[in-house]
């Protein structure tokens, strides 16, 4: 039976590379974000090159109700989903108290909230269902306090978290839920964040379609967590948790500050 994969964040980065790779398996796809444009020339590719159907839902799913919004229109379709891909997200630059507390509110809905709402919806489906898949996607970030993005790392956190311990709750239901962890990939992420020009954003060398083959590949092997680079997660796992805190508060903050 073709698998439906519902993706968010899908037009641009990560998420569209998602679709991309769900496609080629011969997989149909939701894909939804904000701009419709996007989204209807991608739903052409896809159904272009890999013959498959390809369901464009324009949704601002940050908004209040905007998972459940999107939820009913997956369900006002008739359709069925059997991989979520929680990959929407966005980030900011700064300290706390310099940011707009409407954006840093605004990242908790989105990366937080929205992620948390649509995988109550559609878990609890796929495990009426009898199974499905889910991958979250979360960030080298969630491993560490992140002085200059404070809010981001902890939303991220909370995905690493939330992510694990409902792969072991749903243990029996035929779902599993990964958490991928990557580090910094050169998307659109950046401009959003204001992050160029910082340590953190040079010489990265995975590309968005390696992430997401590396992500997608691990949710369907029912990997708890996929790190994207072997480096990263030595340093994440076997280096970071023994410094001093004042240390990695100190690393990251230095990663994470324009020079000049």
């Amino acid at each position: 039976m073709t698998q439906t994969a519902l993706i968010t964040g899908a037009s641009s980065g990560i998420g569209k590379e998602f679709a991309r790779y769900h496609a080629a398996q011969g997989g149909n796809v939701i894909i939804t974000a904000r701009r419709a444009d996007l989204l209807l020339d991608l739903k052409a590719e896809l159904e272009r090159d890999h013959g498959i159907t390809a369901h464009a839902i324009a949704q601002d799913i940050g908004a209040a109700d905007g998972a459940q919004a999107l939820a009913a229109q997956v369900e006002g379709a008739g359709l069925r989903v059997d991989i979520l891909i929680n990959n929407a997200g966005f980030g900011g630059l700064g300290r706390h108290i310099d940011r707009a507390l409407d954006d840093e509110l605004a990242m908790i809905d989105l990366n937080v909230k929205t992620l948390t709402a649509l995988t109550h919806i559609f878990a609890a489906k796929m495990a009426a269902q009898g199974g499905g898949k889910i991958l979250n996607v979360g960030s080298t970030a969630g491993m560490m306090p992140g002085p200059n993005q404070a809010v981001y790392f902890a939303t991220k956190a909370y995905v690493q978290s939330f992510s694990q311990a409902l792969d072991h709750e749903l243990r029996g239901s035929g779902v599993t839920c990964t958490v991928l962890c990557p580090g910094y990939v050169e998307t659109g992420f950046a401009d959003r964040a204001d992050m160029d020009g910082i340590p953190l954003t040079r010489n990265s060398k995975t590309t968005a379609a390696q992430v997401a083959k590396i992500g997608y590949d691990a949710m369907m092997r029912g990997k708890l967590v996929a790190v994207t680079e072997f480096q990263l997660s030595v340093m994440v796992n076997w280096l970071i948790p023994f410094l001093p805190r004042r240390m990695v508060l100190g690393m990251v903050a230095k990663m994470q500050t324009k020079s000049g």
